[in-house]
């Protein structure tokens, strides 16, 4: 091969690898989120994620189409180690063509030095093909310790994250007992107002304050986390966040008397900091609505006096509610039409609501001819 066709591939498989390799760093072994830096995952998840959200959302079963999206994550991951797989294939088959020369029999062109790059990163490698100098050498050597380096990545993070979802779901499905499925913040608040039930509400503002900060700081090391569903049927874990976030909002804006008030602030203040830190994740833009009609939180608050609560539901207590729920809502609401999730009290598709409906246009008749 020429000098210079020899320098370009080489320069161009030198560049191809040390991209791959940065890449990998950022999204597998870096335990931190990847500011203002490329990821491959950044940009290949989401729009796999809304081409594959709009196949299977047309189906009549929700049944099956839950199962389908379930199987995105998964499926995602793979295809992440798939491309990271064939970009250090392809780096090293293009150093490789540069240096075919070096190797018995020669590599008579860039198929025969991919074939050897493929069997040498996996490794396949059937000897058919002996590097003999000095950089065919080197190439084969560092392409083998970098396939064996990809396994050791892909077998820690497959670890990592089913774990940190593992972790995630165990306290969703504990929370059925309390909020039902799906979650809701009067039903948790009714529950927790039941004869025996003393402590409950404060031990669960208190797990699920540790709960949004585990979630937090791995769904932001592991964007991927985001996508991967619940396996309970009617339930998802940003449905169950967003009915402990509004059972604090109730205590704190419209309960007198209530013990777990202190729970209730720290809980706020982990929860928006959670809420801040997905929406700049995900790029969402927060707006100050609270996303929610006074006659539903008029509702809410018959409901919780029935319960034995001391409420109140006056004009102060609920503009109170709405400007602590105006913190969070709309990026909740964000998510769960992402993710479409399942729908829950308070969080999902609010668009049916009367204050976001978009006025209809007015249709101009035309003046009849004198």
């Amino acid at each position: 091969m020429s000098g210079p066709a020899s320098a370009a591939e080489l320069a161009a498989g030198i560049l191809l690898l040390a991209v791959t390799a940065y890449d990998l760093f950022q999204s597998v072994v870096l335990p931190r989120p990847a500011v203002r830096k490329f990821q491959l995952a950044r940009l290949i998840i989401r729009p796999m994620w809304r081409a594959w959200r709009w196949v299977f959302l047309r189906g009549s079963r929700i049944e099956r189409s839950e199962a389908r999206l379930a199987l995105f994550g998964p499926l995602a991951l793979l295809a992440l180690f798939a491309i990271w797989g064939f970009s250090l294939i392809l780096g090293y088959g293009l150093i490789i063509d540069a240096a075919r020369d070096e190797f018995r029999p020669h590599l008579e062109d860039f198929l025969t030095s991919f074939y050897v790059s493929a069997t040498t990163l996996v490794p396949l490698a059937y000897g058919d093909f002996v590097p003999e100098e000095g950089l065919a050498r080197t190439v084969i050597f560092f392409e083998s310790a970098s396939g064996v380096g990809i396994a050791a990545l892909a077998i820690t993070l497959l670890f990592e994250l089913y774990g940190s979802f593992r972790a995630r779901e165990e306290t969703v499905v504990a929370l059925d007992a309390l909020a039902g499925a799906p979650a809701s913040a009067v039903q948790l608040l009714e529950t927790a107002a039941l004869p025996g039930m003393d402590g409950a509400l404060k031990e669960t503002f208190d797990e699920w304050r540790k709960w949004s900060a585990m979630v937090l700081e791995s769904h932001l090391a592991y964007p991927l986390l985001i996508y991967f569903r619940s396996s309970h049927d009617n339930e998802a874990w940003i449905n169950s966040f967003g009915a402990v976030m509004d059972a604090a909002a109730l205590v704190l804006s419209s309960m007198e008397g209530e013990p777990a008030v202190g729970a209730a602030k720290l809980m706020m203040t982990i929860g928006n900091h959670f809420v801040e830190d997905i929406s700049w994740l995900l790029r969402f833009q927060p707006s100050t609505d609270p996303i929610i009609e006074r006659a539903e939180y008029v509702a809410a608050i018959a409901r919780l006096r029935a319960a034995g609560y001391r409420v109140q539901d006056g004009d102060t207590h609920w503009e109170k509610f709405g400007l602590i729920r105006s913190k969070y809502a709309s990026i909740l609401n964000q998510i769960a039409q992402v993710l479409s999730a399942p729908p829950a009290p308070w969080v999902g598709d609010r668009s049916y609501l009367p204050h976001r409906q978009r006025p209809r246009r007015r249709r101009t008749v035309p003046k009849a001819a004198s």
